[in-house]
């Protein structure tokens, strides 16, 4: 046995389904030989992505693993790694490396180095006895405390090192941890006492599986929940207390709450100030913060009442404190918070319907986007966005109804990032309808991954909003445009789609919409890729909340 052959034999006892890849690389060959599917992608970054997409949908239970070769290959992975870490995805990443006689020679690059930075733990393998218990450090630390991709460098003369004797392996078991029981019990009451509080749930929720727990302590509280944008799917969206995700973009009520609010409770989030993925929190707020990370403590905002545990167990400790406080019953009932959400709902949505139902040609995105949320039962679909306007775009309208029924991600939005995720999110659930919504600029960064999809058996839905232009850019790039066209992008994605072996559409007509996604929606039940492209104009208003 070599120790690509034990290092397999150890992602197979750990349940490892399948390898994302990219040649050359020993690994990929003993994968196959050991029963693990290869998926070769065709960018290095796009196949980190489908081991995030994977690893998201299944909440860490499952672990994506991408491997790629020394030197370029592993370059090349860096912009998906990074969306990893700044998102707290627990993916493995196995690249080869320089064999260890030059591992050191000056201006080789070396994994363990360069990615230290931009993954939770990185090793390399140096002696081929170490593979058991580098391997069950690596598994430790991808299922324990704040998650995040962990890297394993192995030398290429190492991989095909052999491993001598038995392989002394069993799964890590995972653990999480609640909460001090006085820490719980002095912010439960602060929290009964508020007049106007608000939960801010992020996407430690979701790794948690506690959406349950959440909608319980929510009810509790008659307490108005938001998420940000990694969290978007922790609290169901359609629910009466559900005021949206709060991001760069958000519903007004997400807004009006969060000024209004006297306390904030924020669980299973990082509470980092960001003006992509959250919405701001106000000053003169009282927070309660729980994590399970005290670099998230005091981090941007102050906490004055820190909390340090698991989602769920945390979750579960402030509701049974709150029914102790409130003697088994929900605080006062009156109607009066969701009324609120729902009138200031409805009041923000009247704005924007004429947008959401405009014929206008060339197309709206928003038309898009409101025939695509009302036309299929969002229970069955898995989405994400991409980078910049289809993100801005969707994510206040699209409600979300159930835990990663939407992939929310963005700390580090590198444009075209949700064509990975939307892959690995199908091989993890193969019976839902897996869409990603992109722009023409992020189908040109890793467009031609399309093609893995297709080779690959994913039948994901690509949706491509064309304006040919680089419309979030209007306003800071008006001069070099006016002298140079510096805005202006081109393609024919349909035909390129095709040309991969896709199937494909392109609509321009908002007639077309509806039977375009239902026979696109069919194409992939058939068990083809699919990608439509529909011809839009270039929007640039968006769901914004500014002071």
């Amino acid at each position: 046995m070599k120790v690509v052959d034990a290092i397999c034999e150890i992602l197979k006892r750990e349940g490892v389904e399948f390898l994302s890849c990219y040649p050359t690389n020993t690994l990929i060959e003993a994968a196959a030989t050991a029963g693990i599917k290869p998926i070769v992608c065709r960018q290095e970054r796009v196949g980190v992505g489908i081991a995030d997409g994977f690893t998201r949908i299944t909440n860490g239970k499952r672990i994506g693993v991408f491997t790629m070769q020394a030197g370029p290959g592993a370059e090349n992975a860096f912009s998906g790694i990074t969306t990893a870490y700044s998102d707290s995805v627990p993916i493995l990443i196995l690249p080869v490396g320089h064999a260890r006689n030059t591992s050191q020679v000056f201006h080789f690059f070396r994994s363990v180095q360069a990615y230290a930075p931009v993954t939770k733990w990185t090793e390399e393998i140096t002696l081929a006895s170490q593979v058991p218990e580098i391997m069950r450090r690596a598994f430790s630390y991808l299922k324990m405390g704040r998650l995040g991709p962990v890297l394993v460098e192995i030398p290429n003369d190492a991989a095909i090192e052999e491993f001598q004797g038995a392989l002394n392996y069993t799964p890590v078991k995972r653990t999480v941890s609640g909460a001090n029981a006085k820490d719980v019990a002095e912010a439960a009451k602060v929290l009964v006492q508020a007049k106007s509080p608000v939960v801010v749930a992020g996407q430690g929720v979701l790794y948690a599986e506690a959406s349950d727990e959440l909608i319980e302590l929510a009810e509790l509280l008659q307490a108005p929940v938001t998420t940000p944008l990694e969290g978007k799917s922790a609290f169901p969206e359609h629910h009466p207390l559900s005021l949206g995700t709060g991001a760069g973009v958000m519903p007004r009520p997400v807004h009006t709450f969060l000024q209004k609010a006297d306390v904030v409770f924020a669980i299973g989030a990082s509470l980092t100030r960001h003006n992509i993925v959250a919405a701001p929190i106000p000053a003169g707020k009282i927070i309660i913060h729980a994590t399970n990370d005290e670099r998230d403590i005091n981090k941007h905002y102050p906490a004055d009442y820190p909390i340090l545990g698991d989602a769920k167990p945390v979750l579960r400790q402030f509701i049974e404190a709150v029914k102790d406080l409130l003697g088994n019953k929900k605080r006062a009932e009156n109607g009066s918070v969701p009324a609120a959400i729902k009138k200031g709902k409805e009041e923000w949505m009247a704005e924007w319907m004429p947008k959401l139902t405009s014929n206008e040609k060339p197309i709206t995105p928003y038309r898009v986007m409101w025939e695509f949320m009302n036309g299929f039962d969002r229970k069955e679909v898995i989405v994400t966005h991409d980078a910049g306007s289809p993100r801005n775009q969707l994510v206040p309208f699209y409600q979300a109804p159930t835990p990663r029924s939407y992939i929310g991600w963005g700390k580090s939005h590198a444009l075209g990032t949700g064509l990975g995720l939307i892959m690995g999110a199908k091989l993890a659930a193969p019976q839902k309808f897996c869409v990603n919504f992109m722009g023409d600029a992020a189908f040109g960064m890793t467009g031609l991954d399309f093609e893995t999809a297709v080779r690959c058996n994913i039948p994901t839905l690509t949706i491509v909003l064309n304006n040919n232009f680089m419309a979030a850019e209007t306003h800071t790039m008006e001069t070099s445009h006016e002298r140079y066209g510096t805005m202006n992008i081109l393609g024919n994605y349909a035909d390129l789609a095709r040309s991969l072996g896709g199937w494909s559409e392109r609509v321009e007509d908002p007639v077309q919409i509806v039977p375009a996604l239902q026979r696109a929606r069919k194409v992939t039940e058939d068990g083809k890729a699919a990608l439509l492209e529909f011809i839009t104009s270039r929007e640039i208003a968006y769901s914004r909340m500014r002071d």
